[in-house]
């Protein structure tokens, strides 16, 4: 590994550096400082709209979407500088929110499976923020299997019609597009039937319904879908093979997901450092220095291995299972340092309203979201058949239903 900058990324840092200096929206940064994990919103402002803004101002000048082809909106930028550019923006990176779906998993679909004029339509639209995407995968029945999905189009003319629905769907309610896959034929096995599609979430029969989250925002939704007319232009990939196209969805979620995942330690670690107890400072107390070292390791480990993903994209090559390892080992620590924490406020640690914004209110918010990020992007369960299978060479697991067609798979049981 070598944790240098080479001369060219030397100064490509310090040119995005020096443009986020004079033209980030500085008015929010406190705010954006201090929300809570799992929690980001602006008191006085809707971080979409704010997002919208600070993402068409980055695209104007180059800076959005930056390893995208010039053509679609981007700047043609190496992976290593993507990189770069997402630790110079830092906190304001928190107003992108809206657009990683779009930008990490449904703008890199469209770019592998649409045809040119639809890359040139779409692409250049999201990556400057004008239209938000999102990604509607899950369904109620299916859990993390998603090739169980039940949501069917049945081809009619030149058209499909879509009967079904899906569910945790991040950003539906504000979202112009959505990538859709759907099951067009029960006849073969569960993997081979499915179709990708992309479609105006305004359409008609599409309606949206959030849910509200244990923390009180509701990000997720719930997409029902009533004869829902989509052209077959707007079709991914080849009829049945929705499964491959999914994967490039699903490998570029995750990338995503486990580069940016947080594990909420230099909070914990500040927190115990000026927290009071009965016995003195949370931090001199000898079991909870040693819970602290132990995620300090951990930390650490993530650290560096992101490093070496990075020292990897510097030097042109493709990283390894990092992020999903990464993901893995931020879930769960992230979910323990807040339960810890919640232990060590007592009573305390139970806050509402205007309170939820203080330190300890955070902590509330971060256990209250960590269960969801231990899901998102697949499951504790799902990350480790990966790692064990692609990483290790283990047998896979035994899957009874792989070759039986899908009409044919017992639902006893499921939802």
């Amino acid at each position: 590994m070598n944790f240098d900058d080479t001369p060219e990324e030397a100064a490509f840092r310090a040119k995005a550096r020096a443009w986020i200096d004079a033209n980030a929206p500085k008015q929010f940064e406190q705010e954006l400082s201090s929300a809570s994990l799992g929690r980001i919103r602006l008191k006085n402002a809707d971080i979409v709209e704010v997002g919208k803004a600070w993402q068409k101002k980055k695209a104007e000048a180059g800076w959005a979407c930056l390893q995208w082809p010039k053509d679609y909106g981007g700047h043609g930028a190496s992976p290593i500088e993507r990189v770069i550019w997402q630790q110079e923006e830092g906190v304001y990176g928190k107003l992108t929110q809206p657009f990683q779906i779009g930008e990490g998993m449904c703008g890199p679909t469209v770019m592998a499976y649409g045809s040119e004029q639809d890359k040139r339509r779409y692409l250049p639209k999201l990556a400057s923020g004008e239209e938000i995407w999102c990604q509607l995968f899950s369904e109620p029945a299916g859990g993390s299997d998603v090739a169980g999905l039940r949501t069917r189009a049945e081809k009619r003319g030149d058209d499909w019609i879509v009967n079904g629905q899906k569910i945790w769907t991040s950003g539906a309610h504000y979202s112009d597009y959505g990538l859709l896959i759907t099951r067009t034929d029960p006849n073969v096995p569960k993997h081979k039937g499915l179709t990708m599609f992309f479609l105006d979430m305004k359409s008609k029969g599409v309606e949206i319904r959030p849910i509200r989250q244990a923390n009180g925002m509701q990000e997720f939704n719930e997409v029902y879908f009533t004869d829902v007319v989509i052209p077959d232009s707007q079709r991914l990939g080849a009829v049945g093979d929705g499964w491959n196209v999914s994967l490039t969805t699903l490998m570029n979620e995750r990338m995503s997901i486990g580069a940016r995942l947080a594990t909420g330690f230099p909070e914990m670690f500040a927190f115990c450092a000026n927290l009071m107890s009965e016995n003195g400072l949370a931090i001199d107390d000898r079991a909870t220095r040693s819970k602290l070292a132990s995620w300090a390791v951990k930390a650490s480990g993530l650290k560096y291995t992101s490093y070496r993903a990075i020292s990897a994209l510097s030097r042109g090559e493709r990283p390894g299972p990092e992020n999903s390892i990464g993901k893995l080992v931020a879930g769960t620590m992230l979910q323990d340092i807040a339960a810890y924490a919640m232990d060590l406020q007592g009573a305390a640690g139970a806050l509402t309203g205007a309170d939820e914004e203080t330190t300890q209110g955070q902590f509330q918010q971060m256990l209250l979201t960590s269960p969801s990020m231990r899901i998102a992007g697949g499951t504790d369960e799902i990350l480790r058949n990966i790692i064990a299978e692609r990483v290790l060479g283990l047998p896979g697991d035994i899957r009874v239903d792989k070759d039986v067609p899908f009409n044919k798979v017992p639902t006893k049981g499921r939802g």
